[in-house]
């Protein structure tokens, strides 16, 4: 894990050894479950290192930044012991909230996905890294959001998720605080999606306020994360029933998928 070590320090991350064997144990755990699910593509250790670890612990070039989050309850929750509310949705096999979690450990997290046989491999995963204030949510996005224990209870929300930005912001911002943040993870560059997503964006409480492109460490893998703030009410009528974000993107006339 070196080379995880070291990419880490180019994104200003000093890892201890306690969170490095924490990523090793957590790299043995999916690559051995991945051979009965069908958890990941990637396997060989240095695209996981790559493509999963460092991926999903860039946020970090979004939390040093001075572009409002810095000097927010979320910026202040990295430098102090201070807990901030966290969901990742769409998390998959972990990602980024398992990477993020090990990194800031006084978060209080969620993670969401629809497949319930990844739920329980992420249960294994807290349970082997011995990760605190974790909690863990089979269902579909659409539904909790209309729980109140769920609804606008969030400082940040982050996905990795494959979807277009205007579906991802109708699944997220419903859960985030007024004043919080959702960050949506995108490859390559979001001009034309970031553009066509502005209506659906606005109508759900958000506001861009930052559009971050970086590439990853010794890689030619080009990402972007799109940074949007809460700035009032999600209306109650959002998200729409199971399936509609996804089928029928508000401001959008067809479905669309992301270009990730």
């Amino acid at each position: 894990m070196n080379q995880l070590k070291e990419k880490s320090k180019e994104i200003n991350l000093d890892l201890n050894e306690e969170k490095i064997k924490q990523f090793n144990n957590y790299y043995e755990h999916l690559i051995e479950k991945n051979k009965v699910m069908n958890l990941t593509a990637i396997t060989e250790k240095k695209e996981v290192i790559d493509k999963h670890f460092i991926d999903s612990i860039a946020l970090k070039k979004v939390l040093e930044k001075e572009n409002g989050i810095k000097n927010s309850k979320v910026g202040q929750g990295i430098e102090s012991n201070e807990k901030i509310k966290v969901l990742d949705i769409g998390t998959g096999a972990g990602f980024p909230g398992i990477p993020l979690k090990i990194v800031y450990s006084n978060w209080d997290i969620t993670l969401l996905d629809s497949l319930n046989k990844r739920i329980k491999f992420l249960q294994e995963v807290v349970e082997e890294l011995e990760l605190p204030f974790v909690e863990l949510l089979h269902g579909r996005a659409e539904d909790y959001a209309k729980q109140k224990e769920y609804r606008g209870q969030y400082d940040l929300c982050v996905s990795r998720a494959v979807a277009h930005l205007a579906t991802l912001s109708e699944y997220c911002l419903p859960y985030v605080k007024i004043g919080g943040y959702f960050i949506s993870y995108k490859s390559g560059t979001v001009t034309e999606e970031l553009e066509e997503s502005k209506q659906a964006i606005g109508q759900l409480g958000g506001k861009v306020i930052d559009v971050i492109p970086f590439s990853l460490p010794d890689t030619d893998i080009e990402r972007t994360f799109v940074v949007i703030k809460k700035v009032k009410e999600t209306p109650n009528k959002f998200p729409r029933k199971a399936g509609l974000p996804a089928k029928e993107p508000i401001g959008l006339k067809k479905k669309c998928e992301s270009s990730r």
